[in-house]
């Protein structure tokens, strides 16, 4: 009987091509696959993600499952995954979880954190999950930007045309703005995100901020939903999946609960 192992795996995403796997192409996936393979001396297994992030985006708490033929100890696992894995690939938790946990289906949301700064930093560590963007002219609306956000909406102008996607509706709980004398850094709280979803977000916000877009492009944006609109694509660099969530999300009249965890987890 098949062993269904949960892991919650961190990267470092400039040097992939994104999570899935891609045929003549360096991903996430493919590395984690090939690691689980070589530990267990069979062909490549197959390891289901919580989603799907883009070239060069990072993770501190993706989380995928895989089923393995053999029971292995977690911390047996967990120190010989890491072995095989790239230095730019960790495995932060790895344990048995019933068969019908699903990395994908089973989860309720995830938490992204775009980080930006207004130019290089002489720490060379802290640029690599850092964009360098210009500073915003006014904060004032760029705040009232980001506090558009939030809602159950349409978000298709935040994407890029995708036929085979059934509909574009998703829910942010939360986008909380924190500002930083030289840099921000946003942090979003959703169901769901579509493909560049984030990275738009941000961009259209910026550019309300620098003084490109006014707020009520922005409303329209929010109100008449085009995939493919014309916004900033912020860079990939800046953009972390932080944490997949594993129960139901909740408001509370402001930011959604920090207790709301990552499969009974405790934050990091």
């Amino acid at each position: 009987m098949a062993v269904r192992m949960k892991m919650t795996v961190a990267y470092l995403g400039t040097p992939f091509h994104g999570w899935q796997r891609q045929l003549d192409q360096r991903t996430v996936q493919g590395e984690l696959e090939d690691a689980l393979g070589r530990m267990l001396g069979l062909p490549r297994l197959v390891a289901v993600g919580a989603g799907r992030t883009d070239a060069g985006v990072h993770a501190a708490g993706q989380v995928a499952h895989a089923d393995l033929a053999v029971r292995i100890p977690s911390y047996g696992m967990l120190k010989a995954l890491n072995t095989y894995l790239p230095p730019e690939i960790r495995v932060r938790q790895a344990r048995e979880v019933q068969s019908s946990f699903h990395a994908r289906g089973s989860a309720c949301g995830k938490v992204y954190v775009y980080r930006a700064a207004w130019r290089g930093s002489e720490l060379p560590w802290r640029g690599l999950r850092t964009a360098v963007v210009r500073a915003p002219v006014t904060w004032d609306e760029l705040e009232q930007a980001v506090a558009m956000l939030p809602g159950r909406r349409d978000m298709g102008s935040f994407s890029v045309p995708c036929p085979e996607l059934e509909g574009h509706e998703r829910t942010l709980f939360e986008a909380r703005l924190e500002r930083r004398a030289d840099g921000l850094v946003i942090r979003f709280v959703g169901d769901g995100f579509l493909r560049y979803q984030v990275r738009r977000m941000v961009g259209a916000v910026l550019e309300v901020g620098w003084g490109r877009r006014g707020l009520g492009e922005l409303s329209k944006l929010l109100a008449e939903p085009r995939p493919g609109s014309s916004i900033w694509t912020a860079p990939a660099r800046g953009l972390t999946l932080e944490k997949v969530l594993y129960r139901p999300l909740r408001v509370t009249g402001g930011p959604v609960v920090d207790s709301v965890l990552a499969d009974g987890e405790r934050p990091a």
